[in-house]
């Protein structure tokens, strides 16, 4: 059995979780962090053997080891399953998926 939820007028619905970033598809353009407000996702590099990085706040790009910017999930447990995220995605890289019980 999905998990369950209901809208305020009392509509059940079946809420999708985040459950995966796509990483050869996500471009790095923090949309998706913007609009999260549950801390589920963070901005991470990707170096040259494609391993995942720390990215500077201070948002510097001096740093040549980091080929790209790619969104991970840091807290997927967080996710409330509103898909915010994914309505904002240019890229439609993320996968959303229902939880069962």
């Amino acid at each position: 059995m999905f998990i369950t939820a209901f809208t305020r007028g009392g509509v059940e619905y079946t809420p999708r979780f985040l459950t995966d970033i796509n990483a050869a598809t996500c471009i790095g353009c923090g949309r998706c962090f913007k609009v999260c407000g549950h801390d589920v996702m963070t901005l991470r590099g990707v170096n040259e053997d494609g391993d995942l990085v720390e990215v500077s706040e201070d948002d510097d790009d001096d740093d040549d080891e980091i080929l790209r910017k790619v969104m991970v999930m840091v807290h997927p447990d967080n996710c409330v399953g509103c898909g915010a995220c994914n309505r904002v995605c240019p890229k439609d890289c993320q996968t959303h998926e229902p939880v069962e019980r």
